[in-house]
C-alpha cells in the first residue's frame, strides 16, 4: 500500500496548514505595509539590523500560531528563547522577516517564513515574499507549491554558467583549491528566498558560508525538498531543528542533480579556509 502523508492522517495538520497559509499572508501584507513608511530601526548587532516591522510582524504570527496551538513550542529570530520549546513534539519556527537588511534598503529581497517541525523536521511551511508577489508553500510528501501551481528544481547538472544565488565576492575569494566556473550569480538578501528560488527551478543553486539559524532555513528546505532539491551544510549534513543551539554553519542548496558538485567544491573550500585560519566556520 502507498505511504500516506501527514495531511492524510491528521485532520490537525489539515487545519494547522490552513492556518499558517492565511497568517503568512496577513504577516505579508503588514510588513508591506511597513516597507512605505517611516518606522525606527536598530542594530541587535553589528551589521545585523531589526526593526519596528519585525517585531510587529513577529507579534502578529505569534497571536495567531500560539492562540491556536498553545501546546506547539515557539521559535523566532525576534523573540526570546524559551528551552521549554524542546520538550514540544511540534514546534512553530518562525522568521517574521527573513532579510531585513534588504527590508530597512528598501528592496524587494525579504520574505516571511513560517514553518511547523514535528521531532526534528519541517512538514508544513510558508514563505511569502509580498513585494514580489511570491507565496511558496509545501507540506511533507504533499508537493510545494509558488502562487498555487505546483513546482519542481530545474534539474540542471551543469555547473558553468549555473544561475547561482550568493555574494559574488565569495567566490573570488582566495581560500578556494579550484576556481569556480563561469556562473551567472545574483542575491536576494533572504536565505530563505534564494532556496525557495531554487525549488521553483528559477535558480540553479544557492551558498551560503556564514553561519544561519533555523528560521532561516526551516520553511525554505521543505519547500525545496518537497520540489526535488537538496539542502545540507558543507559537510553534507542534513539539518534538524528544535535543537538546543539553532545555528547552522553553512548552506548548500540545489537540485540533486547539480548539489555534488557544488558541495565537492564548499567542501574544500571550508576546508582550506580551516587549515589556514585555524576556524571552524566563515564569520
Amino acid at each position: 500500500m502507498p505511504t500516506l502523508s501527514p495531511l492524510q492522517t491528521d485532520a490537525d495538520l489539515v487545519q494547522d496548514f490552513q492556518l499558517i497559509r492565511t497568517v503568512a499572508r496577513e504577516a505579508g501584507e503588514l510588513a508591506r505595509r511597513y516597507f512605505y513608511k517611516s518606522y525606527e530601526t536598530w542594530d541587535k548587532s553589528p551589521g545585523n539590523p531589526v526593526s519596528e516591522a519585525d517585531l510587529a510582524v513577529d507579534t502578529l504570527i505569534k497571536e495567531r500560531l500560539r492562540g491556536a496551538r498553545p501546546h506547539y513550542g515557539w521559535l523566532s529570530e525576534e523573540t526570546a528563547d524559551a528551552p521549554t520549546r524542546l520538550d514540544c513534539r511540534r514546534v512553530w519556527v518562525v522568521d517574521p522577516i527573513d532579510g531585513t537588511k534588504a527590508f530597512v534598503a528598501r528592496e524587494d529581497g525579504f520574505a516571511v517564513s513560517i514553518a511547523l517541525v514535528e521531532e526534528g523536521k519541517p512538514i508544513l511551511a510558508c514563505l511569502y515574499a509580498p513585494l514580489r508577489n511570491q507565496f511558496f508553500s509545501a507540506a511533507k510528501d504533499e508537493g510545494a507549491t509558488l502562487n498555487g501551481e505546483q513546482i519542481a528544481v530545474a534539474g540542471s547538472d551543469k555547473l558553468t554558467n549555473c544561475r547561482m544565488l550568493a555574494d559574488k565576492a565569495l567566490f573570488l575569494a582566495d581560500f578556494w583549491p579550484t576556481p569556480w566556473p563561469s556562473m551567472r550569480l545574483a542575491k536576494p538578501n533572504s536565505i530563505a528566498l534564494r532556496i525557495a528560488l531554487v525549488a521553483a527551478g528559477q535558480a540553479d543553486a544557492a551558498v551560503a558560508l556564514r553561519p544561519k539559524c533555523e528560521w532561516d532555513l526551516a520553511a525554505a528546505l521543505l519547500v525545496l525538498q518537497e520540489a526535488g532539491g537538496v539542502c545540507t551544510d558543507h559537510l553534507g549534513e542534513h539539518p534538524r531543528f528544535n535543537q538546543p543551539d539553532p545555528v547552522y554553519p553553512a548552506v548548500v542548496a540545489a537540485s540533486a542533480e547539480l548539489y555534488p558538485q557544488v558541495l565537492a567544491r564548499v567542501a574544500a573550500g571550508v576546508a582550506s579556509w580551516q587549515v589556514r585560519t585555524g576556524q571552524k566556520t566563515i564569520p
